[in-house]
């Protein structure tokens, strides 16, 4: 699939779920509550390259998708936080453990969000540049999107402005 295809197959795709009505949320106080499954999906180009995003959000986990050039799976990762200490833990689902591209990058996310991550990632291992540019673009969605967990000084400060 070329990267012409995929960003029209990028546009067409919508995922819907139960309706809401504006303002009305899940009974946790969370849009993304339980049941709950919400799909980004976007196109940056980057260096000369065309990275494609899928942001999947499910009530406990995102599952995130990055792909180069291409529509290839890449390596399969998956990232959570272990008790007692709240370290990440991080382990190559499919993909060799020779190639960490990926690796890191669901570590942070996990660190970022809190939530668990699932990353697919097929960006070129001898590109670190590349990595650093799509995990920049990606954090900046998460962001957007909410799903990253406030930091310490940032809840503090807007508290202190009210």
């Amino acid at each position: 699939m070329s990267s012409e295809e995929l960003r029209t197959s990028f546009s067409d795709f919508v995922v819907s779920s139960s309706t809401r009505k504006k303002g009305q949320t899940n009974s946790s106080g969370d849009s993304s509550s339980e049941g709950d499954l919400q799909v980004t999906c976007f196109t940056e180009d980057l260096h000369d390259v065309t990275l494609h995003f899928q942001i999947v959000r499910f009530s406990k986990q995102i599952y995130v998708w990055v792909g180069c050039n291409t529509a290839k799976f890449g390596h399969l990762y998956a990232a959570v936080t272990t008790r007692p200490d709240n370290r990440v833990s991080v382990t190559s689902v499919l993909g060799g453990t020779s190639d960490n591209t990926g690796s890191g990058i669901a570590r942070r996310l996990v660190l970022k969000t809190g939530l668990n991550i699932v990353l697919a990632c097929n960006i070129p291992k001898d590109s670190p540049m590349l990595e650093a540019a799509a995990e920049r673009k990606l954090v900046e969605k998460l962001k957007g999107l909410g799903y990253t967990r406030p930091i310490a000084g940032e809840a503090n400060t807007s508290i202190a402005q009210k």
